[in-house]
């Protein structure tokens, strides 16, 4: 490694030292998506003469991010940081979130120096995001030659160059993990099961997925006529999206984001869909056996709802009526009085932030049956954190288990001073900052901001620590035993973490196996 140069298949590349560490940053790995390729799946980098010099991190994903527009479309670059010294080390890819949406690499949150310190070769890698990634032009006339799973074209392609050039950045290819949270942690859940990536990995770890994010190509229509429908266009404009800017677009999707829950109650938003790079839904996959012997820690956090439920441009239901709806649509109706059953609660929410969300009026309800077993917040903030989340978590735990004993779950619950304050409490993404070690991020103030020091770092302990340790040996903390089941033991993260029982066979039977927006 003279010089920190690496022979890749791609081309020579140049890293920088840097604290300890050698970067090789933005590297690419796929053909610009631009062009003729801007509505095409990943194809892999020709090989270039001479040395790229991996200095810096390459442009994020065209996105709407924080209230600004960013990105480019030449943005699909991978991203190597490893120790000074070693070799046959542990490697960990990691996948960012953001609902498939927003997201990139070189957000500080997901850059791995904490890794890196602790003798880990991390990888990062960009992927097309939103409408140029997820939206599925393909079943519109005259849109035929517009290929689908753009995205997750550039997942595969992405995780196969890895595989194929760890060893040359001195990783070992027999201990590979990949990991995300949110569309990150989905990402992780369709790595799993996808045929393309046979292979090129050996362990996974998945925070906050969403592993029913996955759609038919004729359902994804009932997204993307909301985006017709706030660029003020017909099906014959769609090919204006061949030539013209596309951070344009992003005013459609912006509406798709506002408008679709209202539409279609409890749908995700466009994300991957079935065809050939993923031929079967996930869970239905991995209960086949798709992933077997592939070592798991999937887990959510306790208040993900809280993120999403909102008065207005909610992303998910957050009053009855949209409930009843979302399972009249979805042919379960006669599943509504259980699920009022379990959900329902009487007198008004304390979560302080979503204090004045929609409340129905008692003549919407009808009659329930059941008793309330759930525990924390506000009815539909918990609907939507087992919908989306805990529930399918714990379907891909169970399918797993099936063919791999070592499956472990994780739940976090710390909730901060500001958490509390905010009624944001243990919502979705907090627990990244003690994963990647990052105090100084403004996420990371926004969580833990009025907390003694000391909280912060034993979360670090606890959490940062389990992952590296699982990274490295194949099994995280000696106290947290596998997972057995609905009645399982799982690791809470919280001020004191421990491994509990947690008995959620009434939450499963509950939900059972209703299935949403499938056909």
């Amino acid at each position: 490694m003279a010089e920190h140069i690496v022979q890749t298949n791609s081309g020579a590349v140049r890293g920088y030292e840097r604290d300890g560490r050698i970067d090789y940053l933005g590297i690419p790995y796929a053909e610009p998506p631009i062009g003729p390729l801007r509505f095409k799946r990943a194809v892999p980098k020709t090989p270039w003469e001479g040395i790229f010099d991996a200095r810096d991190y390459g442009p994020a994903p065209i996105q709407y991010n924080n209230g600004k527009v960013m990105g480019d479309e030449d943005c699909l670059t991978v991203n190597v940081q490893r120790p000074l010294t070693g070799d046959k080390l542990p490697v960990f890819v990691w996948i960012y979130g953001g609902g498939y949406n927003t997201g990139y690499s070189s957000d500080e949150m997901y850059r791995g120096e904490a890794f890196v310190r602790d003798g880990i070769l991390f990888f990062s890698f960009n992927y097309r995001t939103n409408l140029l990634g997820f939206y599925d032009f393909g079943t519109y006339p005259g849109c035929e030659d517009f290929d689908s799973n753009r995205g997750l074209s550039d997942q595969i392609l992405a995780l196969n160059w890895i595989r194929k050039n760890v060893e040359a950045f001195g990783g070992d290819p027999e201990r590979i993990t990949i990991g995300g949270e949110s569309a990150g942690g989905a990402s992780v859940v369709n790595m799993l099961v996808c045929p393309g990536v046979k292979g090129c990995f050996t362990q996974a770890i998945v925070e906050s997925g969403l592993p029913n994010c996955v759609m038919t190509r004729q359902m994804a229509r009932e997204n993307i006529d909301l985006f017709l429908e706030g660029m003020g266009w017909t099906a014959k404009d769609l090919q204006r999206l061949r030539t013209e800017d596309p951070h344009l677009f992003l005013n459609g999707h912006e509406y798709v984001q506002a408008k679709h829950q209202y539409k279609n109650p409890g749908i995700f938003l466009p994300g991957p869909v079935i065809d050939d790079l993923l031929p079967v839904r996930p869970i239905d996959a991995l209960r086949a056996g798709a992933a077997k012997g592939i070592k798991l820690i999937i887990g959510t956090n306790m208040h993900e709802g809280t993120m999403f439920v909102h008065p207005e441009n909610t992303g998910f239901p957050n009053n009855w009526t949209m409930v009843a709806s979302m399972m009249e649509k979805n042919g379960h109706a006669d599943a509504l009085p259980q699920m009022l059953g379990f959900y329902h609660q009487e007198g008004r929410d304390y979560f302080v932030l979503f204090k004045d969300a929609a409340v129905s009026m008692a003549s919407s309800l009808p009659p329930m049956t059941g008793d309330i077993r759930q525990i924390g917040g506000d009815a539909f903030i918990r609907f939507a954190t087992d919908y989306a989340f805990e529930m399918p978590s714990v379907k891909v735990a169970m399918a797993q288990k099936g063919y791999c004993e070592d499956v472990w779950m994780y739940r976090y619950e710390l909730v901060t001073k500001s958490g509390l304050a905010t009624g944001w409490k243990a919502s979705h993404a907090f627990e990244l900052p003690a994963v990647f070690v990052k105090p100084d991020h403004e996420f990371s103030h926004f969580a833990f901001d009025g907390e003694d020091p000391a909280v912060f770092d034993s979360i670090v302990r606890d959490m940062h620590g389990d992952w590296v340790r699982f990274i490295s040996t194949g099994e995280p903390a000696p106290d947290w035993q596998r997972f057995e089941g609905a009645k399982s033991p799982v690791r809470i993260y919280d001020r004191e973490t421990r491994t509990e029982m947690l008995d959620r066979s009434h939450l499963m039977q509950i939900w059972g196996d209703l299935r949403f927006y499938e056909s």
